[in-house]
């Protein structure tokens, strides 16, 4: 998929939003109307190596399950996400979120967001009509996005860690 890029203006601190981006449970919060059942990849959500996996809502996906995890930190000005979803994981995605500071103490956010399809087959279904999809849906999620963090309204559910307690004296029960 060629890479499209989608940016939006969010009245909060950087350091906040960058914050609120590093903690991959919250992006299911934001992103629930195209990436669905989320199930995090590591017990510690936040930061470097966090990641997830989830159901992509797309047109013709036929192999909808995808995931992304954090790969490189510069906070707080940039977070990048590498991923793989299709037909047994063999299409590579690349998110990264660029912050910047904006006027007034805004943040200026940027999602720039592309594929790499290993085959005709997998470039030929983003072309009818999975590119334009994506991107709607993620104007979309930076629009809910900017409602959560400066509202504090219109969250979706945020992602868990399925199984109970982890760790000792968190919850067991004897």
């Amino acid at each position: 998929m060629h890479p499209f890029s989608v940016e939006t203006t969010i009245a909060r601190p950087r350091s906040e939003v960058c914050d609120y981006l590093l903690d991959v449970a919250n992006h299911a919060e934001f992103t629930d109307h195209f990436l669905q059942e989320w199930r995090m990849t590591r017990e510690d959500t936040w930061g470097l190596g966090a990641g997830g996996r989830f159901r992509q809502r797309l047109p013709f996906a036929r192999f909808p399950w995808a995931d992304a995890t954090i790969v490189q930190v510069d906070a707080p000005q940039l977070i990048v996400m590498q991923g793989r979803g299709g037909k047994f994981n063999r299409i590579r995605t690349l998110t990264v979120f660029d912050l910047r500071e904006g006027a007034g103490g805004t943040t200026r956010l940027e999602v720039h967001y592309e594929t790499d399809p290993k085959y005709p087959s997998d470039r030929f279904l983003e072309a009818l009509g999975q590119r334009g999809a994506m991107r709607r849906n993620w104007k979309k999620a930076l629009r809910r996005l900017t409602r959560i963090l400066e509202e504090d309204r219109d969250r979706g559910a945020r992602a868990t860690i399925a199984g109970g307690a982890r760790k000792p004296a968190t919850g067991l029960r004897s």
